[in-house]
């Protein structure tokens, strides 16, 4: 009976709060969302986030590098009989069975937390409390289209992560939040299909230069981004400048290309192509690393598994017809005079 005075209490306190910022004329930072919140004198944050709803969940959450693997969020739902859900989840992985209920490191206040549904949009509020102002703070939004069974959430429809500085003015946040948001889904995307370019560059004259300049272009895009957000991906890092050092020096084997006539040639041929096809087996293992560690949806992994299987088959076919060709040229008769 307690627990259920403070849910109104609180519902109470979101009511007011709602109409206070109201004149604020706070703005959506992603989609249909919109995140209202104050901070009071003694580091107290209470937040409000709204979303259009039908069905499924609607989470935000709190990482220290952006990313979802070690942040906490708070996720509201709207069960089948109509009774509203919040929970604390502690987003140990990427998978279902990683995202722990009733866990997390988020230091809620004596007021329990509380989600309402008001028309087409769904309100959840809660309070948090630190021991100093909080200011920039990566914030991860995501939703679910499926309700949540015994308190365990599937996977997310899309997500996204924004940059807030919670010691400003919400107005002035969600109109830098919208603008950061669309920014850095831009900049995340032109990422993942740069480095998925590098795949089909095979067949081309110039493939080894046009395989460079799109790793290089996807290693800045790449640099930026982790400038933006300092992502722990030491792994993605890593295997991305080993691909573009592989590049270079694949663009400098042309500078020492031998004549047709030369003994070494042959060798020459030997390391400039094993190099190309070791340059290309780590920039399609890094992209499946950025693919994890990114949480890329669905239609990119499809998407990319598609392209990477048709380029395999198409590299086996053409080679096979390189052989064939060469198998097929007739062999020069003898110079050497008959005993």
């Amino acid at each position: 009976m307690f627990a259920l005075v403070l849910q109104l209490v609180l519902m109470k306190q979101m009511q007011v709060f709602l109409m206070k910022i109201t004149v604020l004329h706070c703005h959506p930072v992603w989609e249909t969302f919109v995140l209202r919140y104050y901070q009071n004198k003694d580091h107290t944050v209470t937040i409000v986030l709204s979303a259009l709803y039908t069905t499924g969940w609607v989470g935000i959450g709190f990482s220290k590098d952006g990313l979802m693997v070690g942040g906490s969020a708070m996720v509201g739902w709207i069960t089948k009989s109509g009774h509203a859900k919040i929970k604390q989840y502690y987003l140990k992985g990427r998978k279902s069975h990683e995202v722990i209920p009733g866990k997390g490191d988020l230091n809620l206040t004596d007021i329990p937390p509380a989600v309402a549904l008001d028309g087409a949009n769904l309100y959840m509020g809660f309070q948090l409390q630190y021991n100093a102002t909080l200011q920039q703070q990566p914030t991860l939004l995501a939703y679910g289209s499926k309700i949540p069974s015994n308190h365990k959430l599937t996977e997310h429809d899309d997500k996204t992560t924004i940059h807030i500085d919670y010691s400003t003015g919400p107005a002035a946040a969600a109109a830098a939040a919208a603008s950061e948001t669309g920014g850095f889904d831009k900049m995340k995307r032109s990422h993942g299909i740069l480095a998925q370019r590098t795949s089909v560059v095979l067949s081309a004259h110039n493939h080894s230069a046009c395989r460079f300049l799109i790793i290089l272009a996807g290693v800045v895009v790449g640099q930026a981004l982790y400038d933006r957000i300092h992502a722990g991906v030491a792994a993605h890092r890593g295997i991305g400048y080993f691909a573009l050092t592989l590049s270079i020096v694949q663009v400098l084997a042309f500078f020492i290309r031998p004549d047709k006539e030369s003994k070494i040639r042959r060798l020459w041929a030997a390391y400039h192509r094993w190099f190309g096809v070791i340059t290309l087996f780590f920039g399609a293992l890094n992209i499946v690393v950025g693919i994890q560690v990114g949480g890329a949806s669905s239609a990119w992994k499809i998407g990319y598994g598609f392209l990477l299987g048709t380029t395999i088959v198409t590299a086996i076919v053409l080679q096979v017809l390189s052989m064939l060709r060469n198998s097929e040229k007739p062999t020069l008769p003898s110079t050497y005079p008959m005993s």
